[in-house]
Parts: C-alpha cells; structure tokens; sequence
C-alpha cells in the first residue's frame, strides 16, 4: 500500500504535504510520540503555516484517520476483490490479501486498532474511537459483499479472526505463522473444505 510522497512539493498542496507527513508520523510511531514542533520541522512549513491548516493536532489527528482508512479501505477492496476474481475462496483470498500487507516495509498493524489505544489520553477520544469502529464496520461490509458471506455472525467471527492475525504480525510473529493458521480457521468458518496451505507448496 503506498501513500503520495509528502516530499513530491509541486504535485500537492500544503495542508496535503503536512497531512501526509502526518500520516507517515502517526502510524510508525503513534499520535502521542509525535509532537507539533516534529511535525512542523518533517513538514518542512513555519509554526504559522502549520496552524493555518490544522488549528490543533486533535484536528489533524483526526485528519489523519479520516485519509487513512481512505487509502486503506481502497487497497483492502481493490486486493481482496483481485484474488476473488482469480477464483480463490473467501478464506484464500482474505488470507492472500492480508499476506500481501504483513510483508509490506510499511506495515506498523491496523491504524485503528493503535488509535484505540492511544485515544485515552486524548480530548478528542469519543471522535477517534467513532472512527475506528465506522472502519471496521466498513471493513465488514465490504468482505460480506465482496465474498458474498450473508451470515452476519460469520462475518463478525472473520473480523475477530482478522483483528486477531493483524496484532500477531505485528508483535512480529513470523508471517506465515500467523497466515497459516488463519487460513484454516477461515476455511471451517466459511464453510469451505480445507486447502493446501502449506507455504511450500503455495505463496499466500
């Protein structure tokens, strides 16, 4: 999943360019690690121009929630509809799609999951938590409509399964320790029979 450069100065604006340094910020090291001053020193912008756009850093934190569930829910519906339309199963193509983000240099966990957790400390709680469960509900009805799984409870069970796999890779458990397992346990929820899933015999 890539994001537009916040270097790339003739292409974006300058709000852009500071949302996405934010952005970049944010989801390596978290909201409460990064301070306005290294903000405004990444951003390459005066304390004046800064606050311009973003009066506070609640408002930009919310910004930056708001972009990257955006960019993430478009390659989460783009990939998973890629490997669906291979003709893989529904637990092949979640699993697929998920490998493709753990092996990413990019990934740092779920955005949403990790603004849960900082979001105590923060004025704006009750705004960031509404935003990362409208994500998640996004994220669901997108797989239901997508792998054509009517059951709600079954769907509910898959964003267990998947919020579950996401904090594994991230604590850096290896990828296809986390995959392997989450594929069968998708397999059996789903309904469908079991695969081949070991890594030798086919990439995720």
């Amino acid at each position: 999943m890539k994001t537009e450069s916040a270097g790339n100065d003739t292409k974006i604006s300058v709000r852009d360019k500071i949302l996405l340094t934010a952005h970049d910020l944010f989801y390596s090291t978290g909201f409460r690690a990064t301070g306005v001053d290294t903000l405004i020193k990444a951003s390459k912008v005066t304390k004046v121009t800064f606050y311009r756009h973003f009066p506070s850093k609640s408002l930009l934190i919310l910004a930056y929630l708001h972009y990257r569930h955006e960019i993430w829910i478009g390659w989460f519906e783009t990939t998973l509809r890629r490997h669906l339309d291979e003709g893989e199963i529904p637990s092949d193509a979640i699993s697929a799609t998920l490998y493709e983000w753990f092996i990413s240099p990019e990934f740092h966990g779920c955005a949403f999951i990790n603004a849960s957790a900082e979001a105590k400390s923060e004025d704006i709680e009750s705004e960031i938590k509404e935003i990362c469960r409208d994500h998640k509900i996004e994220t669901k009805n997108m797989i239901a409509s997508l792998t054509k799984i009517a059951d709600e409870r079954v769907v509910n069970e898959i964003m267990l399964l998947i919020d579950g796999a996401i904090i594994h890779a991230q604590m850096g458990m290896e990828t296809d320790d986390v995959i392997t397992p989450l594929k069968r346990a998708l397999a059996v929820l789903t309904g469908f029979p079991l695969t081949l899933v070991a890594t030798a015999d086919k990439r995720f």
